[in-house]
């Protein structure tokens, strides 16, 4: 395009430059002959005032004096005041409304400063008593007192319309624009011609620029000029026989560094013989990132690279063998593989691949603790049926009430460890984000009552009070799936009056704002100690270490709450203190 090419830059630079110069250039000479018309006109008027207020103070004929001050207004008109009441006019052919004017002198504060003070004034404005203004001419309007033994007894006043001032300046000012938009219309010529022969040479040798990234190394510039771009172009050709002696030992450099890196998936460092760092790539500066937060990033004692990382480098170098090792890092742990880098017999340095293995032994330790969670679970359970079924297999149990007693403890925890399966899969569906939400519009207030209603009888035989409170006096609704919900606030209440002594208090809080529901979950049971608040939603975690799980569930309940309300959009949190209590909070968009 004409605009992207050096000609239409530099055409219009030139003619930006210009016109901007020429643009300043005319606002200040309009200013300054609009000021000079008008600053003119005041002069000229002020000037009269006084000639015609010295005529009429010295006259003792007051009709010659009249006569002299008519002539003397030209093309303005005049009003002349005597001892305060006599008005004498002096107006064109278009001016009749003398009494007007009269009454405009009379009522005008400014105006009656000569008359009352003996000032000059100079004022712009309406000569008129009319409140619409619009179809009036703004009048430029000079007062000069008539003074009498020092003291003020009338005065001068001389008007005239500011159109009529002004009329000089807008030929004036047409005259400046078109000799401006004549000086524009030559600079764009000139400005064309003077890019066009500029750039000729410049644009031959963009194409022998083009011929050389093809390859043509041959191609040479032709020397027009012998200014500045006629030494580009020498320099130019030059340029060209240096690329084409040197491009063999390019090539051979970047094949050798192409096949490191082909070759490396992770991050690269490349070391030196005296071990400093020559290339890293994006992975590798990470780590070296994460290195130096670690070590205080502050402090100037910093070493380049870990003392582990230093000492594989020596092992490699001396060795000239490849070396591996292991580290961790702000919590991430790194296998680094190095392995020694020659120039042709000699070792010129070393290539280290950094691999960030965190996630994969992440992995392997939740799998380790998953087992061992699930053996732990079901260790208990399986142990009671055992046990239970050799009472029954061995005759223990002698009547038929014994029996019947242990078969309901093999059914209890045969029920138990039905849940514990069923709540492992339905935890791991919504750790895969399978899972479904049936969301509808649901009465929140009515909800919350009936989930409480559940767990009135509990409280009752643990004489705890359980109570609803919020902010909410109407009837509201959200869209949430109901049973899901319920299930959490029926895993947190069921909590809250399990970890409670008798004659504790739970509290479930029902409020909302302009976007957001907020639920919490308060009791004043035994609380979380501070250290185990960050695992409280994982899975199998125990707030007391030393309790069996008994009846008090299989250890996923919240796990599974904060999968169900981070599936609504939500959030879910909680505060404890010891022996004070703990809170539930819960946010869900409405």
């Amino acid at each position: 395009m004409f605009w992207r090419s050096v000609v239409g830059k530099l055409w219009f630079t030139i003619l930006l430059l210009v016109t901007l110069v020429l643009f300043i250039l005319t606002i200040l000479l309009l200013q300054f002959f609009e000021n000079y018309h008008v600053v003119d006109a005041e002069n000229r008027l002020t000037k009269t005032a006084a000639k015609i207020s010295t005529i009429v103070q010295e006259t003792d004929d007051e009709k010659l004096g009249l006569s002299i001050a008519r002539e003397l207004a030209d093309q303005a008109s005049v009003v002349i005041v005597q001892d305060k009441d006599f008005y004498w006019h002096s107006t064109h052919p278009d001016k009749e409304n003398k009494k007007a004017i009269s009454d405009i002198v009379k009522q005008n504060d400014q105006l009656n400063q000569v008359v009352e003070k003996g000032k000059v004034i100079r004022e712009k404005m309406y000569m008129t008593t009319k409140k619409d203004t619009s179809d009036e001419p703004l009048m430029f309007v000079v007062g000069v007192p008539l003074m009498k033994d020092n003291k003020p007894t009338g005065g001068v006043y001389l008007y005239q319309s500011l159109s009529e001032i002004e009329e000089p300046a807008q030929y004036t000012t047409k005259f400046i624009l078109l000799a401006a938009g004549i000086a524009i219309i030559l600079t764009t010529i000139f400005a064309f011609f003077l890019s066009t022969r500029i750039t000729a040479p410049l644009r031959k040798m963009r194409q022998a620029a083009f011929e050389v990234t093809k390859g043509n190394f041959d191609t040479k510039v032709p020397i027009l000029t012998h200014d500045e771009i006629g030494e580009l172009a020498i320099a130019f050709n030059q340029m060209g026989r240096q690329l084409k002696f040197n491009l063999n030992a390019l090539n051979q450099e970047k094949e050798q560094l192409s096949s490191i890196l082909s070759s490396m998936a992770d991050g690269v460092i490349t070391f030196s013989r005296d071990g400093s760092i020559l290339i890293t790539n994006p992975p590798a500066e990470h780590f070296l990132q994460t290195w130096y937060y670690e070590q205080d990033v502050n402090n100037q004692q910093v070493p380049e690279l870990p003392a582990n990382v230093v000492h594989l480098f020596q092992t490699v170098v001396e060795t000239e063998t490849e070396r591996s090792a292991e580290l961790k890092i702000q919590g991430k742990t790194w296998v680094i593989l190095m392995s020694p880098l020659y120039n042709q017999t000699k070792i010129r340095g070393a290539v280290a691949v950094l691999r960030d293995m965190s996630e994969e032994r992440k992995l392997d330790k939740s799998r380790k603790d998953f087992i061992a969670n699930v053996s732990h679970e079901l260790r208990t359970p399986i142990s009671m049926l055992q046990g239970y079924s050799e009472a029954i297999i061995d005759d223990i149990a002698s009547t038929d009430e014994e029996k019947k007693e242990i078969a309901q403890v093999i059914y209890d925890e045969s029920l138990r460890m039905g849940r514990l399966v069923n709540e492992l899969l339905d935890l791991a569906r919504m750790e895969a984000g399978h899972v479904q939400l049936h969301l509808e519009s649901v009465a929140m207030v009515e909800f919350t009552e009936r989930v409480l209603r559940k767990f009135q009888g509990l409280a009752k035989e643990k004489h705890i009070k359980l109570s609803l409170n919020g902010k909410v006096e109407d009837e509201f609704e959200a869209m949430i799936d109901s049973d899901r919900m319920e299930q959490v606030l029926t895993n947190l209440i069921d909590n809250a009056i399990r970890h409670t002594d008798d004659y504790g208090e739970v509290k479930l809080h029902l409020d909302k704002s302009q976007s957001e529901i907020h639920l919490s979950v308060q009791d004043t049971g035994a609380g979380i100690p501070k250290e185990d608040l960050p695992f409280v939603f994982e899975r199998f975690y125990k707030a007391d270490k030393a309790r069996t799980r008994g009846k008090s569930g299989t250890g996923l309940g919240l796990a599974i709450a904060k999968n169900i309300v981070e599936a609504h959009q939500g959030i879910i949190a909680v505060e404890s203190e010891l022996n004070e209590g703990t809170t539930f909070f819960i946010k869900l968009p409405k």
